[in-house]
């Protein structure tokens, strides 16, 4: 990566760390400003000192400003605001760098998705790309769950210089009557100038009563 990409980098972390640090510094002072100092106490004629005695008792509070009880709520949206601040530039800054580490002109990215999924219980997968193992994962209950609810997940993200590849995934797990079940799928592709987003898919063979995995190039 150039010099210039990295240096813009670490200055665009080191804004967030200063962005943080200013709110974690703003909120005991925003804090301290939102609590009211005592007035000093006054000698007062008997008379005035049982009128505030009543005022007391009947829970009214006259010498208080009466921007007192906003300040609470002004604090907050100062802090809500920080925060939704600090969150937009973290956001900002994970695109940029994405698009920095991986253009789109050599991007290269790998998904697995299930299609039904019931006769197979998957476990792991393990991914090559042109001989090189780029991604393992183990799966875990929940992780699963989501799949078949049709969630996408992305296992894999790279760059690939232009001209023919091969990807092979293995997919390990349980198959048909709880036994141990391990299947590779393989698949040539040209890479372009162009990003190359390729989904590996999970599905079931009703008529054969076996699992599917397919490999799919979207262009």
């Amino acid at each position: 990566m150039p010099m210039r990409f990295v240096s813009f980098l670490a200055l665009s972390w080191a804004l967030l760390a200063a962005l943080l640090s200013a709110l974690v510094l703003a909120l005991p002072a925003a804090a301290a400003d939102a609590v009211p100092l005592a007035a000093p106490a006054a000698a007062t004629p008997p008379a005035a000192s049982a009128q505030s005695a009543a005022s007391a008792a009947s829970g009214a509070s006259p010498g208080a400003p009466a921007e007192a009880a906003s300040a609470p709520a002004a604090l907050d949206a100062r802090v809500q605001q920080l925060k939704a601040d600090v969150i937009r530039l973290n956001r900002d800054l994970l695109v940029l760098e994405e698009e920095l580490l991986y253009p789109a002109g050599t991007q290269v990215a790998l998904f697995v998705s299930m299609d039904v999924g019931k006769l197979f219980e998957l476990e792991s997968v393990q991914i090559k790309l042109d001989d090189k193992l780029v991604a393992t994962h183990l799966y875990t209950p929940l992780e699963v769950q989501a799949l078949h609810r049709g969630g996408v997940q992305r296992v894999y993200v790279g760059n690939l210089r232009a001209g023919k590849h091969q990807v092979t995934a293995f997919f390990t797990g349980r198959g048909p009557y709880e036994r141990d079940y391990k299947r590779g799928t393989t698949v040539e592709f040209e890479k372009g100038v162009d990003p190359r987003y390729i989904e590996l898919r999970i599905k079931d063979a009703q008529v054969r009563l076996q699992p599917e995995f397919e490999v799919k190039v979207w262009q």
